[in-house]
């Protein structure tokens, strides 16, 4: 019988050694605080820009300590990074979407709801990242000279080998994926201009739905193979 449940001479059970910390529920944590700041540092990001915004706003936003703050994050500028580089995750992971083997039109209408969603469900991580490249990218350049135009280029790859297969018009594939991006996250990065002449936006489920069909009608249509 273990050590630590031997009963003593005076017929009491001996207590428990401490085991080692529960190191999952630890990592829960610490990954739930990570996210936590990150929320917060993006609300604060997408307004007032990376030079706009304190360490002490991040902070109180939230609702951590700025020593604790630290603790996590070595600084502003590692926190901005790790919110673009999750937002950049984010808006990616739909193009994976895109196979060889998919139904084209279905996967490329698919996607294009995907994006609208998106734009409709967090138009402050669309509006963060047009800030950030508006701005020459100084901060994730890298990540979209390597992740992100690997990425395109592969899925761009697949689109070329649909139109060569006549599944689809003629298309440059990169600049279909632009134009899909132009289309949908217009909506979220020009969310107040749209509102100002529609008088309406993304929240509207009726306006959502009207600007996600006609979206779709302008890419679907021009890539029916029969427009070849």
């Amino acid at each position: 019988m273990p050590t630590s449940l031997k009963t003593r001479s005076s017929g009491t059970t001996a207590r428990r050694e401490p085991g080692p910390p529960d190191r999952p529920r630890r990592r829960q944590r610490v990954a739930e605080r990570k996210s936590a700041i990150l929320d917060a540092a993006l609300g604060l990001f997408s307004r007032y820009g990376l030079r706009g915004v304190t360490v002490d706003q991040i902070a109180e936003a939230a609702d951590v300590s700025k020593t604790n703050l630290f603790y996590y994050f070595r600084s502003k500028d590692e926190v901005y990074v790790a919110v673009l580089k999750r937002l950049l995750d984010d808006w990616l992971a739909p193009l994976e979407s895109l196979t060889v083997d998919a139904e084209p039109l279905q996967a490329i209408e698919d996607y294009v709801r995907l994006k609208m969603r998106m734009a409709q469900a967090e138009p402050r991580s669309s509006r963060l990242f047009c800030l950030e490249v508006m701005q020459g990218a100084p901060m994730i350049g890298e990540e979209l000279r390597t992740s992100l135009k690997d990425l395109v280029d592969r899925k761009a790859a697949i689109i070329r080998t649909w139109a060569d297969e006549g599944k689809i018009a003629p298309v440059d594939p990169h600049h279909l994926i632009y134009a899909i991006w132009a289309m949908t996250q217009h909506y979220a990065d020009f969310a107040t201009q749209v509102e100002a002449i529609s008088g309406r936006g993304l929240d509207d489920p009726a306006f959502f739905d009207q600007a996600t069909d006609n979206v779709l009608r302008l890419v679907i249509r021009s890539l029916a193979p029969d427009r070849a």
